[in-house]
């Protein structure tokens, strides 16, 4: 099969659309299917062109200075056109899946959407919080809009799906999660000497244990409740350090916060570390923690478990048949500071060590392979035009 992918974000860029388009290009190519992505040029882009990964012009996004914007050309499309698609998988509402739409437009093929954000929790990136409301709710119609014109529509999680179908969506709804290579995170690729090393690049001190988040740093994650928790964690767990990779719009407020609650020598903010060595700093984590509740599945959450560390987390739909509390994870109530303090003091306790001595086995179910195996059945039924 002949498959196009068109993204606003791809790797080098490390998020969890980009992650879901890397592992799932890498694991229909391996069972021998031509496929080719269509993103934008990001930081890094041009070491990982190729004859199938192809990266358009692009430039920063005004309201998020940290994703990049295409902008498709006819030569792009004339590109597109000639590899003649089966089928098109966008994964984008905006430029680049509109311009997937063109391109399976001109070719007659099969349309395939996976609707990856709740655009309804960023909207105050352009509101700044003026008639917000009303941002949401043209944000709902036109996810609705977008959907209904494609063939299938994949959700990660049961809880997007609902979602969509509460919108008015009509199209033909395949819950399939993002797969993961979860081999690559395996607790034992990383000895203690390797671990000793990264803690040491990232300030941890010898005798610390790491509250661990991956991810980008920006308001729909929540970050600043962990933050606010965080020094009355550390008078229950003095030994504790909270570590933040990543890079986003909120990380300049986050150390504000941390210097103003007086634990800044306790909070290290790495800034964006590579996606090819990003399972290196999982490995130095004792608790992965996050309290958002924008998520569509949560990937990072997988990661962090098949890194063999206890999961701390806001209770929420996304979550159902990943984290079970007590069992693969510890779950909190997100919108209860007492809550998450609970659930943190319980992570790094011996219910917490209790977890993370069976979190990888629980990551398990998420790899690559079913998310392909269950993508390309998606295809063939768009393509046969099955409701």
């Amino acid at each position: 099969m002949r498959i196009g992918i068109f993204t606003d974000t791809f790797y080098p860029e490390i998020n969890g659309v980009a992650t879901s388009c890397l592992n799932l290009q890498r694991e229909l190519i391996r069972r021998g299917h031509e496929v080719h992505v269509f993103a934008p040029r990001c930081k890094g882009w041009e070491a990982h062109e190729s004859d199938s990964v192809h990266y358009l012009a692009s430039a920063p996004l005004l309201v998020l200075r940290d994703r990049n914007v295409a902008f498709p050309s006819p030569i792009a499309a004339r590109v597109a056109e000639r590899l003649r698609f089966d089928v098109v998988h966008t994964n984008s509402e905006f430029i680049m899946g509109h311009f997937g739409r063109h391109v399976a437009g001109k070719l007659g093929c099969a349309l395939v959407h996976t609707y990856h954000t709740v655009w309804e929790d960023y909207t105050y990136y352009v509101t700044h919080g003026v008639a917000d409301e009303a941002a949401r709710r043209i944000a709902r119609r036109y996810s609705q809009w977008w959907c209904n014109r494609f063939e299938r529509v994949i959700a990660p999680t049961g809880k997007t799906r609902d979602l969509l179908v509460r919108y008015g969506v009509t199209a033909p709804i395949d819950v399939i999660p993002s797969g993961m290579d979860i081999a690559r995170f395996a607790p034992e690729r990383h000895d203690g000497a390797q671990r000793a090393h990264t803690r040491e690049e990232c300030g941890v001190r010898p005798g610390e244990r790491v509250l661990l988040n991956i991810g980008r740093i920006a308001r729909e994650k929540n970050l600043e409740q962990v933050m606010r928790v965080f020094p009355r964690l550390r008078e229950r767990c003095p030994d504790v350090r909270f570590v933040l990779v990543g890079e986003g719009p909120m990380r300049e407020a986050l150390a504000a916060q941390a210097q103003a609650l007086g634990v800044a020598d306790a909070v290290t903010l790495t800034g964006p570390k590579p996606w090819e060595e990003i399972d290196r700093y999982y490995a130095m984590g004792d608790v992965f923690v996050s309290t958002s509740r924008s998520e569509t599945q949560g990937l990072t959450y997988v990661e962090a478990m098949a890194s063999g560390l206890c999961v701390c987390a806001a209770d929420d739909p996304c979550l159902e048949g990943v984290i079970e509390d007590g069992v693969s994870g510890v779950l909190c109530d997100g919108d209860d500071d007492e809550s998450v303090l609970a659930a943190l003091t319980r992570a790094f306790g011996e219910e917490g060590r209790r977890i993370a001595r069976d979190a990888a086995k629980h990551a398990e179910p998420f790899g690559t392979a079913a998310f392909a195996t269950k993508a390309l059945a998606c295809y063939e039924r768009a393509i046969a035009g099955e409701a």
